[in-house]
């Protein structure tokens, strides 16, 4: 079943979060929130773009970030999530190659393991020095 999306207009965004719509709209201005707009241009904000707000209000109001770091952080925020994205279609592609290169040769498969296992423990002795 699809899942409906729910939609909020700009007066109901500003009163749930004791804001003036003029913020959302220099928000928007600024090109932090791109809310979407019906033909007759109402602005429709969704809870996608709520969490985005949330995060922006959290910055200005309780960091005191300007608007200027708020759009850097927001960029390096969208840049990281792509970078985690590629890393995770990186894994999956290498888990791919070694099943295939597993599944041609068992010698391979307890070499990786053993060394995997030398890695983990790496992993491991760096994360307890963190703490």
């Amino acid at each position: 079943m699809k899942e409906r999306r729910r939609y909020y207009t700009i007066g109901v965004v500003a009163q749930m979060y004791s804001i003036h719509p003029q913020t959302l709209r220099l928000y928007e201005k600024e090109g932090l929130l791109k809310p979407s707009r019906t033909k007759g241009k109402t602005r429709h904000y969704t809870d996608e773009d709520l969490k985005k707000l949330e995060f922006i209000l959290t910055l200005t109001r309780d960091l005191g970030v300007n608007l200027a770091g708020v759009d850097v952080i927001l960029r390096m925020k969208e840049q990281m999530e792509e970078m985690e994205r590629q890393i995770e279609k990186l894994v999956e592609f290498i888990q791919r190659e070694m099943s295939k290169i597993y599944a041609e040769d068992e010698s391979i498969k307890s070499i990786v393991l053993s060394e995997r296992r030398g890695v983990l423990d790496i992993i491991g002795k760096n994360e307890g020095k963190r703490d």
